[in-house]
């Protein structure tokens, strides 16, 4: 995909932040935004955030679904890091109740230390292997498991209960095939960004009186409540990536219905009882819209008695799990992620 010089422009100039001394990111970092818990923005998140508001090409709507899927992948290759090669790399075809769903597996190593079934970010709308490419590969290399990336049924085409759907299915084949790929079935871990977290959250109360349930529910800046707007949807509703405005017009095209947003399935935060769930950790941006519903669910389930972890990345916003080419603190929290999975996985 060819891009207009301003573009080209604006997008050299993020991955350059990347590299800028980490001296002068403490320095520069010091007049950041500072949001109502004290928590200082990192300054590299401060100029994506402002390159976003104002470059149509990094906006996450505000245009046509195939406008926007397309520019999601167009800047995730922009932001990919060089990584080393992968062990395996096998595309795969997943059994799913409304048809084929492809799938990616990655391993980094020879042997696979487990399985994560991931799911994308994106609204349940946008996103795809490609746009999360970068994050499973690192992902892949600090676990040693297998990484299976599901591109499950987007919306509007397929709304609600499509994701659930194909998610389940998608965990189902990864328990059914974990012998063949010479994985104990106790080492199957459920992840997601977002969107995805929010699938993953879904999956692990789906799946709770199944023979097998996850090791771990990694949760990356999740929804969890689709039926509100807490504090954190109002304080950065707009200048940081993802706005309030988004948040609506992605939840208009998964679920337009309003009466079934309080269905678990699409709020889990919601669920009557928690108790019972795989073990979770839940990490959450500190200057991201959905941040409080994060935290929410974090509470309940450490209500319910389930082991959990809260990552408050404080300094961090929406989407930093696909920001670790240009932002420190990002592949910081990434790599917490990956060293959660890998002790899960043991």
């Amino acid at each position: 995909m060819s891009l207009e010089f301003p573009a080209r422009v604006q997008r050299a100039l993020m991955r350059g932040a990347g590299h800028l001394p980490p001296g002068l990111l403490r320095f520069v970092g010091q007049w950041g935004r500072v949001n109502a818990d004290g928590d200082r923005l990192a300054p590299e998140m401060a100029l994506t955030g402002w390159v976003a508001e104002r470059l149509p090409a990094f906006a996450l709507a505000g245009k046509s679904v195939e406008q926007a899927r397309a520019d999601v992948r167009a800047n995730a290759s922009t932001m990919a890091e060089k990584l080393p090669p992968m062990a395996v790399e096998e595309d795969l075809v997943i059994d799913g109740p409304g048809g084929p769903i492809p799938a990616t597996r990655y391993r980094a190593e020879v042997d696979s230390a487990g399985i994560v079934v991931f799911f994308h970010g994106g609204g349940w709308v946008e996103g795809d292997r490609v746009s999360h490419d970068n994050l499973v590969r690192r992902l892949a290399i600090s676990t040693g498991a297998d990484i299976v990336s599901v591109d499950y049924r987007l919306a509007p085409e397929h709304r609600f209960p499509a994701a659930v759907d194909d998610a389940l299915a998608a965990w189902r084949h990864a328990v059914a095939t974990a012998p063949a790929w010479g994985v104990p079935t106790d080492r199957i871990a459920v992840a997601g960004d977002s969107a995805g977290g929010n699938l993953a959250a879904v999956v692990a109360q789906q799946v709770r009186g199944d023979d097998v349930t996850p090791c771990l529910q990694m949760l990356i800046y999740p929804v969890t409540d689709a039926s509100t707007k807490r504090p954190s949807r109002l304080e950065f509703a707009t200048g940081l990536y993802l706005t309030d405005e988004h948040m609506d017009w992605f939840l208009d095209n998964y679920v337009p219905d309003v009466e079934q947003r309080t269905d678990p399935r699409v709020s889990p935060l919601l669920a009557d009882d928690l108790a019972g769930l795989a073990p979770a950790y839940v990490i959450v941006a500190g200057f991201d819209p959905l941040r409080d519903e994060g935290i929410a669910y974090a509470d309940r389930l450490k209500e319910a008695d389930v082991p959990v972890t809260l990552d408050r990345a404080g300094s961090l916003m929406h989407a930093f799990a696909n920001m670790t080419l240009i932002s420190p603190d990002a592949r910081a929290a990434v790599d917490r992620i990956g060293a959660a999975l890998a002790f899960a996985l043991r």
